[in-house]
């Protein structure tokens, strides 16, 4: 079996991986930041437990194991302790884990642009002093710049060049991560989720990943199921279901910002659009980027 990848940013670490012990059925959701790591974790609470009373906070029951912030001893205690089947958060890409072949991995793609105005809205909203004090870094020397305004922050990070395995959440990153899904789409535990798709039609989504999973649901139960999986309900619910176990966002519902699509193509000119797609065009095959960039407008 190959070694996995290793992926390491102060606050992640997927060695973490290396000492878990699946079990058969257990669903890793591998995402890239701000692409729907909560909303499909969400969903997969929903369809496991099939109520929308979940019993403990989303973060708990559904752990992101390579996070650093919390001891992976505890982790895994924690999730050896649940009766059901198992739902875990990674933004590992799957060539950095370890593919077990009864565990199903979900691949959640957003489209970059939408992404990347999620995660710089983000960056204002973490408290990265309890983030330093949780993972033992020293505070910087000198206070960190400014951002610049997000247009021009978001051309920069079109144009930036770096190494996919250590900046994640670059746009090299980004599509690292979706090109090495892609190419295993057609693996029968690997499944790939469209943000756009779960926007426009949520309950033929979930009824999908339901059929995938091989989880049968009640036809009574589904309209519950599908109200809870809405953004509106999140949002409204964002104490218990937005990713802060240990308090490192300064308001949680604001973790909930708008979840819309076509933000990002709307905050760039014709020509500054073109660019963007020669650059992504240099990074995946032509199918991924078809599929990806159903909303992008020409």
């Amino acid at each position: 079996m190959t070694q996995p990848v290793r992926y390491r940013s102060e606050d992640e670490d997927s060695a973490r991986w290396l000492g878990f012990e699946f079990r058969p059925g257990d669903i890793v959701i591998s995402t890239r930041s701000k692409c729907g790591t909560t909303w499909m974790q969400m969903i997969c609470a929903l369809l496991v437990l099939q109520t929308p009373n979940l019993p403990a906070p989303l973060a708990t029951m559904s752990p992101w194991l390579d996070w650093l912030i919390t001891p992976v001893d505890e982790v895994f205690a924690a999730l050896d302790a649940q009766p059901h089947r198992r739902f875990i958060k990674t933004h590992t890409p799957l060539d950095g884990l370890p593919l077990h072949p009864r565990a199903t991995f979900i691949v959640v793609a957003r489209q970059p642009l939408d992404m990347a105005v999620s995660l710089y809205h983000q960056g204002e909203n973490l408290d990265r002093a309890r983030m330093r004090q949780l993972t033992g870094r020293p505070e910087p020397d000198r206070p960190p710049a400014p951002r610049p305004p997000l247009p021009q922050w978001l051309l920069s990070w079109i144009d930036r060049t770096v190494d996919p395995q250590e900046e994640l959440d670059s746009l090299p990153g980004v599509i690292w991560h979706l090109s090495d899904a892609w190419a295993r789409r057609a693996e029968p535990n690997v499944v790939l989720v469209h943000y756009d798709d779960l926007s426009a039609d949520l309950d033929t989504e979930m009824r999908r990943l339901a059929a995938l999973l091989g989880i049968t649901v009640p036809e009574q139960t589904w309209p519950r199921l599908v109200a809870a999986a809405t953004f509106e309900h999140m949002r409204a619910a964002a104490d218990r279901l937005a990713p802060d176990p240990s308090g490192v966002l300064k308001d949680r519902s604001a973790f909930f910002r708008s979840g819309s699509s076509g933000s990002g193509s709307k905050l760039l000119t014709d020509e500054e659009l073109a660019h963007y797609r020669e650059r992504v065009a240099q990074l995946a095959p032509a199918s991924l980027l078809a599929w990806l960039h159903r909303v992008d407008p020409s």
